[in-house]
């Protein structure tokens, strides 16, 4: 059984100041009239926080008030996202976040959540997303994804992969199942560790997100042989989806979303939307975030209520497939 690891440790950024049309309603209520909060899960100075922080920036930037980051750090997640449902509707608490892991995956990986992923939150909109990478070795033989594969039948069980985050032990547990490969796992604490051990020859192959290895990617170390999403990434467009390499049973994909407390004003939800959105299109900030291998994701709420609710469903067989403990 496998127990309960960190997420996406990446980070993002945006620049690049708004010019917002008219919103008479919210004008008329006054919001925003004091400074708003943004809530982050990730410790200060974290890559993660890095994210929060200059989406928070550009959030000031638009409405012309000041944005405060809270680091509510813990319990993978949990403390701050549930700091987010109880607070108070009025605008001034902001989650920006790894949507699939403190949504989507959470309530299949705790036995008892102290929010309702779905009804005690209003989800805003999407902002980036990004799936993860099969990484072999630069030096290996492997240079697709049936060469890797028919090394890893060869060898059965005495091969081994490295896993350093449920998402990738996810991706890697959906390769294994659509080629029927024994490859043993290897539990990791941090990606570096993992990274060295791939380099050593200790393990076959590894699933990571982009930006951990981005550095050993360009300078060759480390190959990527295909992405765990079923389209090519615009960041990437050489690396091989799932779906191109011949992993047809997956589509796994790490995003990034705006959320507020259930029952904000629908038109204050409705101007961050707006302005999450004119943010994530910037094209500073496209090529920011495409230099660090993620995409960009502008979407609305009803786009990321419909990938809440395929992912919340799509985690379920996850964490059954990979035997993944609760927590």
């Amino acid at each position: 059984m496998h127990s309960k690891r960190e997420f996406l440790q990446q980070g993002l950024a945006a620049s690049a100041a708004l010019a917002l049309g008219s919103a008479p309603a919210l004008a008329q209520a006054g919001y925003p009239d004091k400074p708003i909060h943004t809530i982050c899960m990730f410790p200060p100075g974290s890559g993660a926080d890095v994210t929060v922080r200059f989406f928070s920036k550009k959030l000031s930037d638009a409405l012309g008030k000041p944005v405060v980051v809270e680091n509510r750090v813990g319990a993978f997640g949990n403390i701050a996202t549930e700091a987010v449902a109880r607070a108070k509707p009025d605008g001034y608490t902001i989650y920006i976040a790894p949507g699939s892991s403190v949504f989507a995956a959470a309530k299949h990986l705790f036995k008892k959540l102290p929010f309702d992923p779905v009804t005690d939150f209003e989800h805003v909109t999407t902002l980036a997303r990004l799936p993860f990478l099969l990484i072999v070795a630069g030096d290996s033989p492997y240079k697709t994804v049936a060469d890797l594969t028919a090394d890893l039948k060869a060898k059965g069980d005495k091969a081994s992969y490295g896993s350093v985050a449920n998402t990738g032990l996810v991706g890697s547990e959906l390769y294994k199942a659509e080629f029927g490969l024994k490859t043993v796992e290897v539990k990791y604490k941090d990606p570096q560790s993992m990274v060295n051990d791939l380099l050593g020859g200790n393990i076959s192959f590894s699933h990571i997100d982009p930006t951990s290895v981005l550095g050993q990617l360009q300078s060759g170390k480390v190959r990527a042989l295909a992405t765990t999403a079923a389209d090519r990434m615009k960041a990437m467009p050489s690396i091989p989806s799932a779906k191109d390499a011949g992993i047809t049973n997956s589509d796994l994909t790490a995003w990034w979303s705006v959320h507020v407390p259930a029952k904000t004003d629908p038109a204050i939800v409705a101007l961050l939307e707006k302005t999450f959105n004119e943010i994530a299109v910037q094209p500073e900030v496209a090529k920011f975030l495409n230099d660090i291998g993620v995409d960009t994701f502008p979407g609305d709420s009803k786009v990321l209520k419909a990938l809440l609710a395929k992912d919340l469903d799509a985690w379920g067989k996850y964490v059954a497939l990979a035997k993944i403990e609760q927590l």
